[in-house]
């Protein structure tokens, strides 16, 4: 299997399984002399972790990342970085009744079809859980993106969506509620409507927006590598991820081009920013906003309709712990994503030198 790799100049690259002895990573191209802030790494994880309210999948896991290399006193040598996360809390037994069966929407059947071979537990490579490493990754990356203020916070749940821009909200309330939305009335209607479809033993899509603030101007290379092209890759790799818009985004495409187009003013700025921050693959120095698609997840506590190995038309529920909405444990994953591809790009642009490393 190859594609277990992401960025240019700093590189992630995970291993493992949902339920093998654990999963992790390592991080090439990382500047020395970063003093490692810890806590705000436990901060991401604890964001990510399933178990962490009654809205998510109660599979306890503690997350704790162990380091193995690329670290000496505290601070980055500029050497790979390894580190590991143990699988302490799997329950493979969960999934024997899958051991033959493909589920509906999942990998199972494209897994075995593509290399001979599958892990039914839990998905194995293509479950969820494979997320952790990239927050690990994209926590330490913020660490050096001090000029930047990544944010990004559920925005819809099913029909139920924020109607506010993200200038009118306060993103300080993000982390106030279970559903990690900064609009609490929306907030408690989409909790409620989480609880219920899980009743159901059904599961519910949704909507997160992320926007990046302090963005210089010129960040990104065009013609393949545009920074757009280079974000939308990004959150595409996410589980779960079927769709994503920049600026004015769908909506725009509704209108005329007098009425889209962003006017310069003589600071440089844009009198509007329907275009979300980036032109012509190219950071224009505005605030950077997208919204991404997520798809419900595709395990239900719901009879489904699928077949077996031997292609025998089969009926199949899920069993165990599963998340009935992914949205609030994808916050962090999507920050995590979107610092990798802004460290790749403040690199590519000015250099491992400009980073304003902690002393």
């Amino acid at each position: 299997m190859s594609g277990n790799t992401f960025g240019k100049h700093f590189r992630l690259t995970t291993f493992g399984e949902s339920h093998g002895e654990a999963i992790g990573g390592i991080i090439d191209g990382c500047p020395s002399g970063l003093m490692l802030d810890l806590d705000a790494i436990k901060r991401e994880m604890n964001r990510r972790k399933p178990g962490q309210s009654t809205l998510v999948t109660q599979r306890k896991e503690d997350d704790e990342v162990i380091f193995l290399s690329g670290i000496f006193e505290g601070k980055t040598t500029g050497t790979p970085i390894g580190f590991m996360i143990k699988n302490n809390n799997s329950k493979s037994k969960d999934y024997d009744h899958i051991a033959n069966v493909y589920r509906p929407s999942h990998a199972d059947y494209v897994y075995d079809k593509k290399y001979g071979i599958r892990d039914h537990r839990g998905g194995g490579r293509s479950s969820a859980r494979e997320t952790a490493c990239r927050v690990v990754a994209g926590a330490i990356a913020k660490q050096l993106l001090t000029k930047l203020n990544i944010v990004a916070y559920v925005s819809s749940v099913g029909e139920i969506a924020v109607e506010k821009s993200y200038e009118e909200l306060d993103f300080g309330e993000i982390e106030s509620n279970l559903v990690r939305c900064p609009d609490i009335e929306k907030a408690t209607e989409m909790e409620e409507l989480i609880r219920a479809i899980k009743k159901e033993g059904d599961s519910i899509g949704g909507t997160i927006t992320c926007v990046i603030q302090n963005v210089p101007v010129g960040l990104g290379e065009p013609v393949f590598d545009r920074l757009d092209a280079e974000i939308a890759k990004a959150m595409l790799s996410i589980n779960a991820v079927k769709g994503i818009e920049f600026g004015s985004g769908f909506e725009g495409s509704k209108t005329k081009g007098s009425q889209n187009n962003d006017s310069i003013l003589p600071n440089g700025k844009t009198k509007t920013n329907n275009a979300g921050g980036v032109v012509g693959g190219i950071s224009n120095g505005m605030d950077i906003y997208f919204k991404i698609a997520f798809k419900p997840t595709a395990t239900l506590m719901l009879n489904q309709t699928s077949i077996d190995t031997q292609n025998n038309i089969v009926t199949v529920k899920g069993k165990g712990r599963h998340d009935a909405c992914v949205l609030p444990r994808a916050v962090p994953i999507v920050e995590a994503m979107t610092a990798l591809v802004m460290i790749d790009m403040f690199i590519e642009e000015f250099g491992k030198q400009d980073l304003q490393l902690q002393e």
